[in-house]
This record gives structure tokens, sequence and C-alpha cells, in this order.
């Protein structure tokens, strides 16, 4: 049996992520987190802070090793499963193109590869399932390379797995918009 997703977008610091975390009981669910810890850069060491600081006590977490975890686990989690929020594919995706080599002109068939893998393991998931991911399409075109390559890259994943989910939201300045 198909259970219902939803994709959560938004810009930087637009509740998203506040967002998605409401659309789960605070009772169970499963955060899976997409960021690497880097215990050199101390800012992105307190944001990764704030975010399992709000987490509910009754939410499990996991982390990632590899992108390739998260498709997997979408893919073998069984029916009984509690709710799991992914947060967020737009960090999934960098580490996906920073372990493919693909801002160094790489190929970028094993990136579209696997994000064709993410949006049918999204679409086929028997547990409830809320992403969250960046909108960055909204802006002007990015001046390098890898800034586009990323834009591009999210923009075509963020449609893949809109397509694969029931509801989907925008927050825009922190007010969620429901697109479906």
């Amino acid at each position: 049996m198909r259970a219902v997703a939803t994709l959560v977008l938004g810009g930087a610091r637009s509740g998203k992520s506040a967002h998605a975390e409401g659309l789960l009981p605070a009772e169970r669910a499963t955060y899976v987190a997409t960021a690497r810890a880097d215990p050199t850069d101390p800012e992105w060491q307190a944001r990764i802070a704030t975010h399992a600081a709000r987490r509910p006590p009754g939410w499990r977490t996991i982390e990632l090793a590899t992108p390739h975890d998260l498709t997997r686990l979408l893919k073998e989690v069984p029916e009984t499963a509690a709710p799991i929020l992914v947060d967020d594919i737009a960090t999934w995706l960098a580490t996906l193109l920073d372990d493919t080599d693909a801002w160094a002109d790489g190929s970028l068939d094993p990136v579209r590869d696997e994000c064709e893998r993410l949006a049918a393991a999204v679409g086929a998931c028997r547990a409830e399932v809320v992403l969250v991911s960046a909108e960055v399409g909204l802006g002007v075109v990015p001046a390098t390379r890898a800034g586009r390559l990323f834009r591009d890259q999210l923009g075509s994943l963020n449609a893949a797995l809109a397509e694969q989910c029931a509801e989907v939201f925008l927050l825009v300045a922190g007010i969620p918009l429901r697109l479906r």
C-alpha cells in the first residue's frame, strides 16, 4: 500500500522545516538528517543543533552516511513504520553532487540516476513521508557553473518529487501556501 507523501518547499529561513515538523505527530516519527556534520564549521554545527533541539523526544533520528542510504531506507520501510521526515533534499543533492564529483565537470548521469531512484522510492514508500526542500528557482540565474548546476538539478528533482506527492506546500515569508 502506498502512503501519503508531502513535499514542503521554501527559500532560506522561510519556515519550511518547522512547518514540515508540524505535519507529523510528536509521539512517533523518524527524522532523516541529510546534512553531514562538519566539526570545523561551528556555524553549520549550530544550525544542526537548532534543528535537533526542536525535535520531539518521541522522534528517532537517522543520519545518512551516503545519499544512496535515503533511497534504500524509503524502499525498505515497512507499512507499520513511523512517519518519516526528510530534511532536506537540497542538502542531500549537494552531498550527491560532491560524492559523484559532478561539480568538477563530472558526468551528471549518476546524479540523475540517483534522483530518479529517489523519486521512485518516494512514490512507492509504504510509510507516510514528508520531504523538505529548498525552492531555488525564483531568483536570478547564478553567475557560476556550480550555482547553475545546483539550481537546475534541484529544480528538476523538486518537480520529480512533487509528481510523487499528494500534497505540496510552498512557504513564503513563513506562510504556507498549499499548491496541491
